[in-house]
């Protein structure tokens, strides 16, 4: 059944139902202004829920030192380890609070409504960051970041199932890549304020906590959700239906492992615990290739380039100190050019692209090409061209390669996901595939944390998950030019 009525008929509802799709039309042509409202408003809460989970990835090389009562510049070995570790602490409480408050108001958007659970989401993420400006203590952040993620795990699932519910078919796999690409916007606006305000320290060893201020922000959006969106026809149809049969039960966690969903299930909570493993672990690692590479191009003028640092005298070390401190500016605008790069440029044209790459090689074929393509690329940048002496041009120029590849596949939960499930399961099933994900990832983190692996370290045993992701795929089921299931 398709939901492009209003596509043909201006009397119509903008999502109402239909059982016939004009096959000539672009996945663009005969789309409502509803129908776009909806992408825009999904999109927009989607944007504000990137921004809070990246701005602490924007500032966390600033604030978990100041937490800990410690400088970033700070070049003591014991120190560096527990910043690094109290950092994938919080990392792994983001992930595991996503993959809590992704089920939780998965299976409310199915039993009261996407727009209503929408709104709750946003409000949870908005308020608990802008509270995180006031942290005190590395604690605080984790416990928050769980909280935060709450709010964030639970926005997307119930906004990628609205979006999928209220588009044509044939409209389904870009508008969904779409949404889920407008996530680069929300690794913008963390980029911008890492690079013009955390950069400039407009507030001292503080500017770090008005990243997180600025997050109160997004709970404006709130007001128009509730004057503008209403429940799809898709929802409301299935709310009829439980009312008289009690097989139809919406927002049943138990129904996911039934022999008609299980195997969908697994194949997606599969893919979304490598997508998001490898993200954490090396995406983000590689973002950072830029910066790394401007430390080590200070410690060369500063000529300690090739000073044993395990064997370091104090002076050594207090010289390396002042070094990094006296260019803290110019690698803090490094990082966030290789964010933007790998994050912005390369990923967002990675999950953009993805609907349309779908369309062509099919849902399991564009799968394939990402994960075979992260593998390749990840390989490449962190065993030849950063470790290699490259020049800082031919590193800015394979970011953005590395960021399309290995960042483009998350777009595929957001096209995917909703196909899998029927509808008085999809937000049930799109947010516990999706963030149950993060469950697996948040083990990967902690298990770095816990064995003070280095980013270098976690990025080389994460590596081989992307050829587990083809893996993984090629036992999917293909849905590419299939109704969603009622």
């Amino acid at each position: 059944m398709s939901h492009d009525a209003s596509s043909d008929s201006p009397d119509s509802a903008p999502d109402a139902p239909s059982n016939i799709e004009p096959s000539n039309l672009k996945w663009n042509q005969g789309i409502s202004n509803y129908q776009w409202l909806v992408l825009v408003i999904a999109s927009l809460g989607w944007v504000f829920d990137v921004f809070e989970g990246q701005v602490f990835v924007a500032s966390m090389n600033d604030a978990m030192p100041q937490l800990l009562g410690t400088s970033s510049a700070d070049i003591d070995d014991a120190t560096k380890k527990a910043i690094a570790s109290w950092n994938n602490y919080a990392m792994a409480s983001f992930l595991l609070g996503g993959a809590f408050g992704g089920i939780l108001f998965g299976m409310l958007s199915d039993k009261i409504g996407r727009s209503k659970t929408m709104i709750y989401t946003i409000l949870f993420y908005s308020v608990f960051t802008c509270i995180t400006a006031f942290a005190n203590a590395p604690w605080q952040m984790v416990a928050l970041r769980f909280l935060v993620a709450m709010g964030v795990g639970g926005e997307w699932a119930v906004a990628s199932a609205m979006v999928a519910e209220v588009m044509p078919k044939r409209s389904r796999p870009v508008m969904g890549s779409i949404f889920h690409a407008s996530s680069v916007f929300g690794t913008l606006m963390a980029v911008a304020v890492g690079y013009f305000i955390i950069s400039r320290q407009v507030m001292g060893d503080n500017t770090w906590r008005l990243g997180f201020l600025i997050g109160v922000v997004p709970a404006l959006l709130t007001v128009f959700i509730r004057w503008k969106l209403r429940e799809p026809d898709q929802w409301v149809q299935a709310q009829e239906r439980a009312k008289t049969d009690a097989t139809q039960k919406t927002g049943s966690l138990s129904a996911l492992f039934q022999t008609a969903y299980l195997r969908n299930t697994i194949v997606a909570v599969a893919l979304a615990t490598i997508g998001l493993t490898t993200f954490w672990g090396c995406h983000i690692y590689g973002k950072d290739t830029l910066k790394r590479r401007a430390e080590q191009q200070v410690l060369v003028d500063a000529g300690l380039a090739d000073v044993n640092w395990a064997a370091a005298s104090d002076a050594e070390k207090g010289q390396r100190t002042e070094a990094l401190k006296a260019e803290k500016d110019t690698i803090k605008q490094e990082e966030m050019i290789g964010m933007f790069l790998t994050m912005v440029l390369g990923g967002g044209l990675g999950l953009v692209l993805f609907g349309s790459i779908s369309d062509v090689l099919g849902r399991k074929g564009a799968f394939v090409f990402y994960h075979l393509g992260g593998l390749i690329s990840a390989i490449l940048l962190f065993y030849v061209l950063a470790p290699g002496d490259y020049s800082r041009a031919v590193l800015m120029l394979f970011l953005p390669v590395f960021g399309f590849l290995t960042l483009g596949m998350h777009a595929g939960y957001a096209v995917y996901f909703p196909e899998l499930f029927p509808t008085r399961l999809r937000g049930t099933g799109t947010g516990f595939c999706f963030n149950a994900g993060r469950i697996g990832s948040a083990a990967a983190i902690l298990a770095s944390g816990l064995l003070s692996w280095t980013p270098t370290q976690s990025s080389t045993y994460m590596i081989p998950l992307f050829g587990v992701g083809v893996v993984v795929t090629l036992l999917a089921k293909e849905t590419r030019g299939e109704e969603l299931p009622e």
